[in-house]
């Protein structure tokens, strides 16, 4: 049964199910695992079944609820060893390591044609139940069934046992984790038609960066959840899961006035400033000048008494901050004073679906209302291929929309002159696009400004040539003989009189 949940989901609890322990995983569940049920997470070696299955059970264990992490694969000390790395207590669960039947034996009793698989199946299925007997716990791990699927040795035994341990488990009222690592057979779905759940956790290697984990709910018997993949990550402290961000499932309301700089004229070039809750996107080859204009806007905000984010992928912050200075904008005290959150952003080391979790916290913890991407071929890196990339970009920008935050992109062209092309298009996302150029008048290199489209209102159709140096921003007067913005080379033709003389306001 797959369908949509609330986000809101994980801050409710719901009767009869148990919190896995890991919040982004609970939202997409829709509250957790169904209590009495058995539930399978599977997943090649590495991807993270064993910690999300650890948190399962400490989350239990912390609720006062009898846990128990049955292995067949690793070891009781490798498990303790993991969860010391994480920090963990596992206190209030008991590990019991099933020691594979042969291991009990002598060498001859090995040898023997008396020793059989329904000897060692048999044996093993039987300690199983004897430990759940003993403790009689209301959360179980079993780790793994490769193991149970190498010693039923046919789909058929192997069926019927895993038929056998789910009436078992479902007649303690216990809720089962099984765990399988995908080594034997890929394509045996036995599993899968028995667990009243399915997860499924996998990794890829980019050929660049850190690896990626995502996850999937395959199924759910009679409950509903949030379809599609995941991101998450493995991290100090246990996975993170990133929920896909779902922006129809977010909508504030909120005064959608008009915001206004400090500049007079780039106020009219906008047609009086833009719509809170819109988003803007700044085009134009590198150095134009896309980063220092979207500066100018995150002062605004502070002037206005609101908080701000700025999300960093090209340029190192250190540098930043000095460039700033330049504008005479102190970005370290609007750090210090609480009013911007600025985050340096590797595009190698980070996923997506953690890029919008950060954009979200800053937006609904933080209370930021102008958020700052600097820039998206940064953010494109982070993506799998560029239809992703309109994808993520269309939800988040959404999201941002709904939440009253007003957004400014920055998207650098390729070339500086001439026949450019933008990496990715997104112009039919923004609300809003500026259009920046180089071009060339009585042997300087100028930077002329327009905007190109805005569908909250009417715009100023005019070109303004425009210097940022210590006094901010300053655009001239429109430049009524300026042809050829449009085609990529910007000329000048007749008279100069207008234009910009370095420290002229």
């Amino acid at each position: 049964m797959h369908k949509s949940v609330k986000d809101n989901s994980v801050s409710q609890r719901v009767e009869g199910q148990a919190s896995t322990g890991i919040e982004g995983l609970d939202n997409i569940l829709g509250g957790g695992f169904q209590r009495g049920r058995a539930f399978l997470l599977e997943g090649a070696p590495g991807t993270g079944k064993t910690t999300v299955a650890t948190q399962f059970l400490i989350k239990g264990a912390a609720a006062g609820e009898r846990c128990v992490y049955i292995t067949l694969s690793e070891s009781e000390a490798e498990l303790r060893d993991g969860a010391i790395s994480h920090g963990w207590d596992l206190s209030g669960i008991e590990v019991f390591e099933l020691i594979p039947p042969e291991n009990l034996l002598d060498e001859d009793q090995q040898q023997s044609l008396l020793y059989s698989s329904d000897l060692e199946l048999g044996e093993t299925t039987k300690r199983i139940f004897e430990t759940v007997e003993r403790i009689k716990p209301q959360r179980v791990v079993l780790d793994s069934l490769s193991e149970i699927r190498l010693l039923a040795q046919s789909s058929l035994r192997y069926r019927r046992q895993i038929l056998s341990l789910k009436h078992y488990f479902a007649g303690s009222e216990a809720t089962v984790l099984l765990l399988d690592d995908l080594t034997t057979d890929l394509n045996d779905r036995t599993v899968h038609s028995v667990a009243h759940g399915v997860i499924r956790l996998e990794e890829t290697a980019p050929e660049y960066g850190a690896e990626r984990r995502r996850m999937r709910v395959i199924k759910y018997r009679g409950r509903p959840f949030r379809g599609g993949f995941h991101d998450f990550a493995i991290a100090t402290g246990g996975v993170q899961v990133f929920p896909r961000l779902v922006s129809a499932e977010h909508k504030a309301d909120y005064a959608r006035d008009l915001l206004t700089t400090e500049s007079g004229k780039l106020d009219a070039l906008l047609g009086g400033g833009v719509e809170r809750g819109t988003s803007i996107l700044v085009l134009g080859p590198t150095g134009a000048g896309k980063s220092l204009l979207s500066l100018t806007f995150v002062q605004g905000a502070a002037n206005r008494g609101e908080r701000a984010a700025m999300f960093v992928f090209d340029e190192e912050l250190g540098v930043l901050f000095e460039r700033a200075k330049g504008l005479n904008i102190d970005l370290q005290a609007l750090v210090d004073a609480g009013q911007l959150v600025i985050e340096q952003i590797d595009a190698a080391e980070l996923t997506p679906g953690e890029f919008s979790a950060r954009v979200r916290r800053c937006v609904e913890i933080h209370g930021a209302r102008t958020v700052v991407i600097d820039s998206l071929n940064g953010f494109q890196a982070a993506m799998p291929g560029e239809q992703a990339l309109v994808l993520h970009m269309h939800e988040l920008l959404q999201y941002l929309n709904r939440q009253g935050a007003t957004t400014f992109l920055t998207v650098a062209q390729h070339g500086l002159v001439g026949d450019m092309r933008v990496p990715v298009d997104v112009t039919y996302l923004a609300d809003t696009v500026i259009l920046l150029r180089y071009f060339e008048a009585v042997g300087r290199v100028r930077r002329a400004m327009s905007v190109v489209k805005k569908r909250t209102g009417p715009h100023e159709d005019t070109i303004r040539e425009f210097l940022i140096d210590r006094r901010g921003l300053t655009l001239g007067d429109p430049l009524t003989n300026f042809q050829g913005v449009l085609s990529g080379v910007p000329a000048l033709v007749g008279e100069t009189a207008h234009l910009l003389k370095a420290g002229e306001s």
